[in-house]
């Protein structure tokens, strides 16, 4: 029995190696759009199932048994959803928003079990107070070029956490993998998985 990480992103494989988890890396490849008026929770929760299937298709007959684990994050302000933004101007728009606002976290998760295939899927908020912005904080923060690849354009871990005020509930879920949740859906599964080292 293993964990097989059904991601490409470095900061969710990160997360879970800094607390001891083995596991494999699988990237899936799917399309991340958003539905016609499809809420966050929704999703989130919609693109993990996608991700963790199309990993199990990925690897088929070669593994008889384990847990694929799959995650997608995105950020809202105001009934806004914000996904990574497709340039610097895109970067800097997001961040005028985020400027002196809550906004929350929404992280989608799956679980598949193989090779039943039952699936856990779950959902993960956490708030965030941002500071109020200069314009020119912002644009030497969209000129570092952190913003290009995050879902809100900012990143916590690096230059963008010091503009973060406080938050309100799990830390890594604004990177993306809500690591206290996943460790304790992965201690009820029944699967002889053990949840500390990822390894029956």
């Amino acid at each position: 029995m293993k964990l097989i990480l059904a991601s490409g992103s470095p900061r969710r494989a990160e997360i879970l190696r800094a607390a001891g988890f083995q596991f494999e890396l699988c990237a899936p490849d799917i399309p991340e759009v958003r539905q016609p008026g499809e809420l966050a929770a929704h999703y989130v929760q919609r693109l993990a199932e996608e991700k963790a299937r199309a990993v199990a298709r990925k690897i088929g007959s070669r593994d008889s048994g384990g847990i694929i684990l799959a995650a997608d994050t995105t950020v809202v302000v105001d009934g806004t959803i914000l996904e990574k933004p497709a340039d610097a101007a895109e970067a800097r728009s997001m961040m005028e928003r985020l400027s002196g606002r809550t906004h929350e976290i929404y992280t989608g998760v799956a679980l598949l079990q193989l090779p039943e295939g039952r699936m856990r899927v779950f959902t993960e908020v956490t708030s965030v107070d941002f500071a109020p912005l200069t314009p020119e904080e912002i644009s030497d923060y969209v000129a570092s070029g952190e913003s290009l690849d995050k879902a809100g354009s900012y990143a916590i871990q690096g230059r963008g956490g010091k503009f973060v005020k406080r938050i309100d509930g799990c830390y890594f879920n604004v990177m993306g993998l809500p690591l206290g949740r996943i460790y304790q859906e992965l201690r009820g599964l029944d699967c002889g998985l053990n949840a500390k080292t990822g390894r029956a």
